[in-house]
């Protein structure tokens, strides 16, 4: 039986993503048509987003990525200057669909699979046509294993080879593993690239992400908001996902909870403004019963701001600090709205407390210190079905991982850098 509830979900997430972790299981290979998506929203916004710029999409395997077939098959289309993209050792999808001949070792066997590096700066019809395409690029690569290039360093975005690699580009697109997503995003920083990558939407409150999601150097992309997606995994992955299944040739897909888009690149959806009623009309109207006949919005009592559980919830007149779930980054626009911090900003905090005793949903009592660690809202008695927490003889409840934000005078307005 599984639970629909908000914490549930997040703490199933939570034990899925640090699996992975430990076991470095983050090989999540993301689909085409999720690709095509995002890459398409840019172009909306500005036709010449990816014009005459050198694109790296490391982390990948050339040809098998879904990231490398995209950006080679639109190569003329997006007017790319050039597409570089690199493997590493023991890949376990490298040479899955084309070889080139690297891994066959003549008796049926493959060998495993050396980091190598593809450079592409045209795409030309070969194969006659009259359309250039994916298949014209199988064709050049096969045509001159020179465009390989040999990394010694492994293929690692650490290493440096890639980080030469790295330096070359204007725009960096991929999927990195999850486990290494601080300081992945720590490097493209420290090298000023743009960016447009996948990970989680707990990294939001990474101490490395934050400060440069608050600073507007970094925001949510366009396509994924909620929900999940389904990604390839290597054959030799278990499939303990809520979500899988095996195609009609053996290759595993798993969906994955909680990805988001990170990027630096700018897009219309977060210049759209959300449209926002009154405190007094979603005390009145609003569809959530957590604030729907209330009196007033619950006020936390260890921050100066007020509990609003839901991005439509956000009262438009209040011009005071409120806590919102992380989710609000999906709408984020920064001439709306300014981000203040969040639960772990302890310079916003205004209390802490001493002897805590968490009570759970069966009523198992422990002595904990959880409830200095995010917003706390004092109830008058101990609530049924839920944890909550005592401290001398007062109750709280505690709300998951909350984001102060104000909204922005009119008709003041943030310059986007």
């Amino acid at each position: 039986m599984t639970s629909n509830s908000p914490n549930a979900k997040t703490e199933s997430l939570n034990r899925s993503l640090s699996a992975a972790k430990t076991a470095k299981q983050d090989e999540f290979y993301t689909q085409y048509v999720d690709i095509q998506k995002e890459v398409e929203a840019y172009l909306e916004f500005d036709p010449d987003t990816f014009r005459d710029k050198v694109l790296y999409c490391n982390c990948d395997d050339p040809f098998e990525s879904n990231f490398f077939k995209y950006f080679a098959a639109n190569f003329n289309k997006l007017g790319l200057k050039k597409l570089v993209t690199n493997s590493y050792d023991g890949s376990p999808i490298a040479g899955a669909q084309l070889t080139f001949g690297e891994y066959d070792e003549g008796n049926g066997k493959r060998q495993k699979p050396k980091a190598i590096a593809v450079e592409i700066q045209e795409v030309k019809d070969i194969n006659g046509d009259g359309s250039t395409g994916i298949d014209d690029v199988k064709l050049f690569l096969e045509r001159n294993p020179h465009t390989r290039t040999p990394l010694a360093g492994g293929g690692d975005f650490r290493s440096g080879e890639c980080v030469e690699l790295l330096k070359q580009a204007d725009i960096v697109v991929t999927n990195p593993p999850f486990s290494l997503f601080r300081e992945y995003v720590a490097q493209l920083v420290e090298h000023n690239k743009k960016f447009l990558i996948i990970g989680n939407m707990q990294a939001t409150t990474y101490k490395e992400v934050f400060p440069l999601i608050k600073a507007d150097r970094l925001w949510m992309g366009v396509t994924i908001h909620s929900g999940d997606r389904e990604f390839r995994v290597p054959d030799h992955y278990p499939l303990e996902a809520a979500g899988w299944r095996v195609d009609e040739n053996g290759v595993k897909y798993i969906r994955v909870k909680g990805v988001r888009w990170w990027t630096n690149l700018d897009h219309g959806r977060r210049h759209e403004k959300l449209p926002l009623m009154t405190m007094a009309d979603n005390l009145r109207f609003s569809k959530h019963k957590e604030i729907k006949g209330k009196t007033t919005y619950d006020q936390y009592d260890n921050y100066h701001a007020i509990e609003v559980p839901f991005t439509d919830a956000i009262p438009g007149d209040y011009d005071g600090v409120m806590g919102v779930p992380i989710t609000f980054l999906d709408k984020y626009n920064p001439d709306q709205f300014e981000i203040i911090g969040y639960e772990k900003s302890y310079h916003l905090q205004t209390k802490k407390y001493g002897v805590q005793v968490q009570v759970d949903k069966s009523g198992k009592k422990s002595n904990v210190t959880k409830l200095n660690d995010g917003v706390a809202i004092k109830v008058t008695a101990p609530p049924t079905g839920q944890t909550y927490y005592s401290v001398n003889g007062e109750h709280y409840i505690q709300q998951y991982k909350r984001i102060f934000i104000r909204c922005r005078a009119e008709p003041a307005r943030k310059k986007i850098k």
